[in-house]
């Protein structure tokens, strides 16, 4: 049979394929940016179908999108280090050149075949972490020293046994886990999403990540106001015991001390400054102070930190960091894009028809005031998503309309 993407099946089987791989984007080339193996994927097919790869009409987010990294990437002309400036204008032009070839394969398919694409990819992806993990503890001491150790799926970090799976840090684990949690919690009515959202949440919790969890907690309670919370019990309860049953194996016969390790993440919040991050964002504030109009540049704020401070950590909140490399120009047109996504999501009634979309959306702006994601695999899906969406809405409704004045007619 032919390999076309006109059909269904191949359609499936694509979306199903790109979205595992964005899961595996720490297995990537290092080409002074990531060359990353969806990427990959991408970029071979569409030159297999380059004859079924067209651009539509562009949501109002997407304009606004673009019109950031123009700004952004054109504060790079005014930065101290352009070569970090010119690497990251290739990745985005990369992302960007991925993402609306994702749209096209997207647009081929149906909403059925992308959730249920998102549903298989968000077991596969928990599951595979969490396997990861518990080989990892088995050659790893749990209690073992040192900072910032990784073996499989574990990073011991202060001690703590923190869950990374098949990506590289545990923040972003929560971070990309977003839109499968959103998705099990929305569409829990079935076995293999009940058994995909347990899943999400012990792969969580094993995170440590308290940025994470926090926002996992606020997705919760909003899912619950936007729902009726009496329908919510059964889920609730379901998963509280499910929870229970897990934590007493880890803790009674594995004998892992998941509560001394939670209270000690509590506890050090007050004397760690948020693992550092309260001094990175004054570091970042004084650079806007100093940079207002255009900013240190893109990508810029690494190599000043390292000059002034030796360290090159990021900013750890995408804000203050796209405030501070791009000045007030850039972040106006990145708060323009945040304010569109609202707009179209709020316009669409999207909290009603898609929760998890909305859910998404919010989960991710609450985890960047802690994560620097100026270009992020996983945010470029959501958005892709969110897009093919919102046209066939607009395509579904015209067809509608044309039929009820051919009807009235």
């Amino acid at each position: 049979m032919e390999y076309n993407l006109k059909s269904g099946y191949t359609a499936k089987k694509s979306v199903l394929a790109v979205i595992i791989l964005i899961t595996l984007s720490k297995f990537s080339i290092d080409l002074g940016f990531a060359l990353k193996p969806y990427m990959v994927f991408l970029i071979i097919f569409s030159v297999i179908h380059i004859s079924q790869i067209y651009f539509e009409k562009m949501q109002l987010f997407e304009i606004g999108l673009l019109l950031f990294y123009l700004a952004y990437s054109f504060s790079g002309a005014f930065s101290l280090y352009p070569a970090s400036s010119l690497r990251i204008i290739m990745g985005i032009s990369l992302y960007l050149a991925c993402y609306f070839i994702f749209k096209t394969i997207l647009k081929k398919s149906n909403d059925h075949i992308i959730e249920k694409s998102i549903g298989t990819a968000g077991i596969i992806f928990n599951a595979a972490s969490l396997v990861l993990y518990i080989a990892g503890l088995k050659t790893l001491a749990m209690a073992g020293e040192g900072e910032r150790v990784t073996h499989l799926g574990v990073m011991v970090d202060r001690n703590y046994p923190r869950l990374i799976g098949l990506l590289e840090d545990p923040n972003f684990f929560v971070f990309y886990n977003t839109i499968f949690f959103t998705y099990f919690l929305c569409n829990a009515n079935s076995l293999k999403n009940r058994i995909g959202l347990l899943l999400c949440l012990v792969s969580n919790l094993l995170t440590f990540s308290r940025g994470g969890l926090l926002a996992l907690i606020i997705l919760f309670s909003l899912y619950v106001m936007l729902n009726n919370p009496l329908r919510q019990l059964k889920i609730l309860a379901g998963l509280a015991a499910s929870i229970s049953v897990i934590a007493y194996i880890a803790i009674v016969q594995l004998k892992f001390d998941i509560y001394g390790i939670l209270d000690s993440r509590i506890n050090d919040f007050s004397n760690d400054g948020g693992s550092g991050r309260f001094e990175l964002w004054g570091r970042a504030w004084d650079y806007f102070s100093s940079h207002v109009f255009f900013g240190l540049g893109a990508f810029n704020f690494s190599d000043y930190n390292s000059f002034e401070y030796q360290d090159s950590l990021t900013v750890h909140n995408t804000f203050l960091d796209i405030l501070s490399e791009s000045g007030i120009i850039g972040f106006s047109c990145y708060l323009l894009f945040i304010l569109l996504v609202l707009y179209q999501l709020v316009e669409n009634k999207i909290y009603k028809k898609k929760p998890y979309l909305f859910l998404v959306f919010i989960g991710f702006l609450i985890q960047m005031v802690s994560l620097s994601v100026i270009i992020n695999d996983i945010f470029f899906m959501y958005l892709a998503i969110l897009s093919v969406y919102l046209q066939n809405e607009k395509h579904s409704d015209s067809g509608t309309s044309f039929t009820r004045r051919d009807l009235a007619g």
